[in-house]
């Protein structure tokens, strides 16, 4: 018999409120693989440990994207809603963009948001979620302006660009916030409980640009979201991978109340030791290497160390991991399995 004393909901708003919750709310990442090929162990887990999160469904909200052909996902060529033209070679993963649409900056006074995916959105499926669901809902957005200029430039370009102060850059930030910023908005209308956006902004050791530069050109993009989503009364989430120990203390100023990181790509205790009540840890265990290679104890292991430098019982942090194509069932189990261990 269940000991639990909280649904996911007031688990989850207790935890983001360091209200001591009856446990860690549970989330469970999976790349496209894992749910192309993997779906009865997907089930069996799911079963075993229910998630306290939940999120509409993506495909079922948004409008039909004029541009984008293909399937994601399934090795070949695909284009996204942008016109960004990318290629899989490995079944049951993302891919990279090898057809940038601004490869050349002409092409800049042409390019066109998919604002058909918004202005034909149905949002009624998510509506239904709200009302009838006691988990704690999420929206997923496509919210990555970083990333987004990257696939539209090209990476090492539109690193080439930030270094020499292109023009054009800024105009293209703005292009795109303007989207964005919309894209948010719609969802700032529904009864989700929070609303998510990302960038990966870190290396293994470092950002992938100065901070200096991150807070001048970046920083204030995300300030609008947060303000935007605040303003709804809804929960800022945000996901971002590497070692972005830089940004920490910036993004909790501008409002990110949970936060995904790589946790084992920086230092662990130390970011317990200065942010701990100051924002959310929404997982998560290392897929580098833990996961993928590691024993269940090993994963047990992992899990114990986070929770030793992040988890008092006071809230602050989600017991979430990645189940990427490379990692067993036993390995996603023992992170949970764990998580509901006394506290160290």
């Amino acid at each position: 018999m269940s000991n639990e004393t909280m649904t996911s909901k007031e688990r989850m708003h207790r935890t983001l409120r360091f209200d001591k919750p009856d446990r860690a709310p549970r989330d469970l990442w999976t790349l496209p693989g894992v749910k192309m090929f993997r779906q009865d162990e997907l089930r069996a887990m799911l079963d075993r440990y229910p998630l306290d999160i939940d999120h509409p469904q993506m495909a079922a909200c948004y409008g039909r994207a004029e541009q984008a052909r293909g399937l994601p996902g399934e090795v070949g060529d695909y284009v996204d809603e942008w016109g960004c033209g990318w290629s899989v070679a490995e079944p049951g993963v993302i891919g990279e963009v090898k057809n940038p649409p601004l490869a050349n900056w002409k092409a800049l006074d042409h390019l066109r948001p998919p604002w058909e995916i918004l202005n034909g959105a149905d949002l009624s499926s998510a509506h239904t979620l709200c009302a009838e669901s006691d988990r704690f809902i999420v929206a997923d957005t496509t919210v990555r302006p970083f990333e987004r200029m990257q696939f539209l430039r090209g990476s090492e370009q539109l690193f080439v660009d930030l270094a020499y102060g292109e023009a054009e850059v800024l105009q293209l930030r703005d292009l795109v916030h303007e989207f964005f910023f919309q894209e948010i908005e719609m969802w700032t209308i529904t009864d989700v409980d929070a609303i998510s956006f990302m960038d990966d902004w870190g290396m293994q050791q470092s950002l992938l640009i100065s901070p200096i530069m991150w807070r001048e050109v970046f920083k204030p993009l995300y300030a609008d979201y947060c303000q935007l989503i605040h303003d709804a009364g809804k929960f800022a989430f945000m996901h971002s991978d590497g070692n972005i120990e830089a940004i920490y203390a910036d993004l909790i100023e501008i409002g990110v109340d949970v936060l995904n990181s790589q946790l084992f790509c920086m230092d662990i205790e130390l970011l317990g030791h200065k942010y701990q009540g100051e924002i959310t840890f929404w997982g998560e265990i290392d897929r580098q290497q833990v996961l993928p290679f590691g024993t269940p104890e090993q994963v047990k292991g992992a899990v114990r160390r986070v929770r030793r430098a992040l988890d008092k019982g006071m809230g602050g942090v989600i017991a979430q991991c990645e189940w990427g194509n490379d990692v067993s069932a036993e390995n996603v189990a023992a992170v949970f399995e764990a998580w509901m261990e006394p506290l160290p």
